[in-house]
């Protein structure tokens, strides 16, 4: 009774195997990593391009500015109630904060406050524009302004990082991470299909000669 033998495995075979293997999950994950940073890649490419033209293009900020009268339970507290910190920086009251908020629409409370013996002042810079308030601690008057330079300020500054809290800080690190997923996966991607295309390589060093060229020719 004869019996089959299986083929045994040959190392180019196994080669192959492991080839597939790689190749599989380094597309997996690079259009993973793709996906995730399409939408934050578009966006700082394209501020990228505003970022280099901010000059060329026109931005005529809009300033609106505002003038109050606290109430004058609250006037007392500010007149009476200084900071007892050297650098006399200290947050307005909580039912100041409040108030301004109302009449207002921004957000004071918790913000630090510079404190002199004539006026509270509190600097609210935000992407894409500033804002300020100052108040009188003698009379209770409350002077505003706020300055919106438009979207393209504020998508600039969101490229930047500028004002814009610790939440889009984090983001900004995680999408970088992301960014080198998603280019050493293609690195290796690369690597595995180079043989069968032969400009892989110079294309590859050709992304890296024109900046470095650049840099070494142009910039001083």
């Amino acid at each position: 009774m004869s019996r089959s033998v299986a083929p045994a495995s040959t190392p180019g075979r196994s080669a192959g195997k492991g080839r597939a293997y790689w190749l599989k999950t380094l597309h997996q994950w690079h259009w993973i990593s793709a996906a995730t940073c399409l939408i934050g890649m578009l966006l700082f490419s394209i501020t990228g391009i505003t970022l280099n033209h901010a000059a060329q293009i026109d931005a005529d900020p809009r300033i609106t500015t505002r003038t109050l009268q606290l109430p004058a339970e609250l006037q007392q507290a500010l007149a009476t109630g200084a900071p007892e910190a050297k650098d006399k920086s200290a947050p307005l009251t909580t039912a100041a904060a409040r108030w301004l908020s109302q009449e207002l629409g921004v957000d004071v409370e918790g913000r630090d406050a510079e404190w002199s013996a004539d006026e509270v002042y509190v600097s609210m810079p935000r992407p894409g524009g500033d804002a300020w308030l100052r108040i009188a601690r003698d009379s209770g008057e409350v002077e505003f302004e706020r300055t919106d330079r438009g979207w393209v300020s504020y998508l600039n500054d969101l490229h930047k990082g500028r004002h814009t809290g610790a939440a889009w800080s984090w983001f900004i690190d995680v999408f970088a991470v992301a960014c080198v997923l998603f280019s050493v996966t293609g690195l290796f991607i690369l690597k595995l299909h180079a043989a069968n295309r032969p400009t892989t390589w110079p294309l590859v060093a050709l992304g890296l000669a024109i900046p470095l060229l650049l840099a070494l020719l142009f910039i001083h």
